[in-house]
């Protein structure tokens, strides 16, 4: 996603830096030829400062799925806006998940953390909550290919999103004009709705893998939040590439 947010961004003729634990090297694939990349920290606050000199606007799209960033992901969310504050950033936007709030799964929990973090921030903030990716299904539908088998969730339906539609949305979110609203929150969605196996049949068409589709439920936080359909929006499909378009145009979800 942060890729996808420093492509769009220069494509609109903005003036992008780049912060990260690991920034890429000049011959990597997630490099941006124009972009500034700083090695900055947010667990720490190593580098931030150097990092968010001369920024007007912040895009967060810093993960913490395991362990100790996971634990430490609202935290360093907070130590973020700090510092942004302090470099006189005007604007922080936060790419976060749909309601989050509503799920027991660890992973929600922290997001919705972190968006709580963003709420008392002292700066402008605009929280875009999305819909899964069109890349989760295609990676769990790639992982059980491999053993010929195409594993979906037993009644679960997605409203799946392009990461290129998401990063969309919250460029245009960091260029819009200041808010009377201090803290917004907004949730987007895919254009369509659909069975995750309705979603393996594509997938297994355009891909051509073999494998046998098998529903398996999904027990625990994750298929409660599923099942109650808590990560849909469908008044809200703000996306246009669909999961067929996004597949046709990867060649490395084949």
């Amino acid at each position: 996603m942060g890729r996808e947010v420093v492509r769009l961004a220069l494509d609109a003729g903005l003036d992008v830096t780049v912060l990260s634990r690991r920034p890429p090297s000049g011959t990597s694939r997630a490099h941006h030829d124009g972009a500034r990349y700083f090695q900055a920290d947010v667990t720490t606050g190593a580098g931030l400062a150097e990092a968010l000199r001369g920024a007007d606007v912040v895009i967060d799209c810093l993960e913490g799925q395991f362990g100790k960033a996971r634990k430490n992901y609202a935290d360093g969310g907070a130590r973020l806006l700090a510092a942004a504050s302090g470099a006189g950033v005007r604007k922080a936007v936060l790419l976060s998940i749909i309601n989050c709030d509503r799920s027991a799964a660890a992973f929600y929990i922290s997001k919705a953390a972190k968006e709580r973090v963003y709420a008392t921030s002292e700066l402008e903030t605009v929280v875009v909550r999305a819909t899964q990716f069109h890349s989760l299904v295609a990676a769990v539908f790639h992982a059980g290919a491999k053993v010929r088998l195409i594993p979906v969730f037993k009644g679960a339906r997605f409203q799946t999103i392009s990461p290129s539609d998401v990063a969309f949305e919250l460029v245009a979110e960091g260029m819009g004009e200041p808010s009377t609203e201090r803290h917004r929150t907004r949730t987007i969605g895919g254009p369509d709705i659909r069975t995750m196996r309705e979603l393996a049949e594509i997938w297994r068409k355009t891909t051509g893998h073999a494998g046998r589709i098998v529903e398996v439920p999904l027990p625990g936080a994750m298929g409660e939040y599923l099942r109650k359909g808590l990560n849909l929006v469908p008044s809200q499909r703000t996306g246009i590439d669909t999961f067929e378009s996004w597949l046709a145009k990867r060649e490395d979800s084949l």
